[in-house]
């Protein structure tokens, strides 16, 4: 016989044995010119088909069928001819289902992912700082005016430059994905007219220039500030406050006297204009961008709203507790970096789970973390100045919550529940009604379980980390 007997259907081997016997028998070639033709599991074949596993044992290993091998072998390149020869196999499926017996199933973890949402320490904390240090003009200037005649007006427009702000903070941000020059465009015209909106609702409560000029300054560097903050040229700020943070560091050991009290902070003001002058400036000099749609309006409204309810809260509980608010007003640096750690802890979450209410359960957890230590934070400031720790702890969760909502998008819910709240506590405050302490922490303790609750269910899905 010429050579090995094949078994594939319709070969040689329909031929009669006569007819082989029959035919003149070739003249064999040397051993070692024949080509390695033999039966699967029988000779040398073996030792190349354990090879080939041991070659792609890391490959084959997670496969969960041998078709997902046989794609294996397909883009390695082997052929049908080298199959054949080589290993010993009828066909491609036949070598994939040998290897994938040979090989045991491993399922190894997928490799750690880098964490997008990895917060900057750093910069979460001057962030903090930037929104107290402005405080320290009151404290420079509080001798040159009286607070009964003058802290009406000035609250009246920090109301407004603050529910202002947010609205134009998110809206610039919009306008950021089209490009710096039309987030530029945006701030720069948004700042003036928000600065001009607070300053004119100021003059109804104002009785004199003094106030009106008080306010006016105070609408104009809130605008500059949110100008600089947006953009991320916080350094920036903190350079441009360097004149009142040096004196008000000097005010136990130095009297500057009247005019340095109304010149330091006036420099630091027209420092903080002629940044955000600058960085608009140049960000408006790129180029435009030729297709960008403009966001419609009432996108912005409920950051607003917000903003708005927000400023009224904080504004009640300063005026129980001044010193809280101070606290509160510091720890939104860290609270910041709680609202990046809550993103990224969650898409590890989302990575460890395989149900959706096994995720819930995570997310819950990563939520109750977050709260927790924010909480914390705010726990000894609360002890340290001797208020009560009720009502500030609960503004704090009711802040944090909305301003986690409305990282991810669900915006009109916070807005309505901390509006709800600021006007339930607002309303004992109209001087014909006698002030009632215990409504400002129930309505806070109200808006918190509602907000921790929408947080719950619509942060304990999937899509939104997706």
């Amino acid at each position: 016989m010429s050579g090995p007997l094949s078994l594939e259907p319709g070969g040689v081997e329909a031929d009669t044995l006569a007819l082989r016997l029959a035919a003149p028998r070739p003249r064999r070639a040397p051993d070692d010119a024949m080509p390695a033709k033999r039966l699967p599991g029988r000779g040398p074949e073996e030792e190349a088909v354990s090879t080939l596993a041991a070659e792609l044992a890391d490959s084959i290993a997670p496969a969960v069928h041998p078709y997902e091998v046989a794609a294996l072998l397909e883009a390695e390149g082997l052929s049908a001819s080298v199959i054949k020869e080589r290993y010993g196999h009828a066909n491609l499926f036949s070598l994939a289902t040998a290897l994938y017996e040979r090989v045991p199933r491993t399922f190894p973890e997928p490799p750690p992912v880098t964490d997008l949402w990895r917060p900057d320490t750093l910069r979460c904390l001057l962030r903090g700082v930037l929104f107290a240090l402005p405080a320290l003009a009151y404290l420079l200037t509080a001798p040159l005016w009286a607070l009964d005649r003058h802290a009406p007006v000035l609250i009246v427009a920090g109301i407004a430059s603050w529910a202002w702000g947010q609205a134009l903070g998110h809206r610039a941000h919009l306008r950021l994905a089209a490009g710096r020059h039309e987030a530029s465009g945006t701030l720069l015209s948004g700042s003036l007219l928000g600065a001009a909106v607070a300053t004119s609702l100021a003059v109804l409560p104002a009785d004199g220039a003094v106030a009106v000029g008080a306010a006016a300054a105070q609408s104009l560097y809130l605008a500059a500030a949110s100008v600089l903050l947006v953009l991320a040229r916080e350094r920036l700020l903190l350079a441009a406050l360097s004149p009142l943070i040096a004196g008000a560091a000097a005010l136990p050991w130095w009297e500057p006297g009247p005019e340095l009290r109304a010149g330091l902070p006036l420099l630091a003001l027209l420092a903080t204009l002629l940044s955000a002058v600058l960085v608009l400036r140049a960000g408006r000099s790129g180029p435009a961008a030729s297709d960008a749609a403009r966001p419609r309006l009432l996108a912005s409204l409920p950051y607003g709203l917000f903003g708005l309810a927000a400023a009224v809260l904080v504004m009640l509980e300063g005026r129980r507790q001044p010193y809280m608010v101070i606290a509160l007003t510091l720890s939104m640096g860290p609270a910041e970096w709680l609202l990046y750690r809550y993103r990224g802890w969650s898409v590890a979450a989302l990575r460890a789970s395989a149900t959706p209410v096994g995720f819930m359960l995570r997310s819950a957890a990563v939520l109750g973390l977050c709260l927790s230590a924010y909480l914390l934070l705010l726990l000894p400031a609360a002890l340290l100045t001797g208020s009560d720790p009720a009502t500030p702890l609960l503004l704090a969760v009711v802040l944090w919550t909305a301003l986690l909502l409305q990282a991810f998008g669900v915006a009109w819910p916070p807005a309505v529940l901390c509006l709800a709240a600021a006007g339930a506590a607002a309303a004992v405050t109209v001087p014909d009604l006698t002030p009632e302490p215990a409504v400002l922490p129930a309505a806070c303790a109200v808006a918190a379980v509602c907000l921790t609750a929408c947080a719950i269910h619509r942060l304990g899905r999937p899509s939104p980390h997706a």
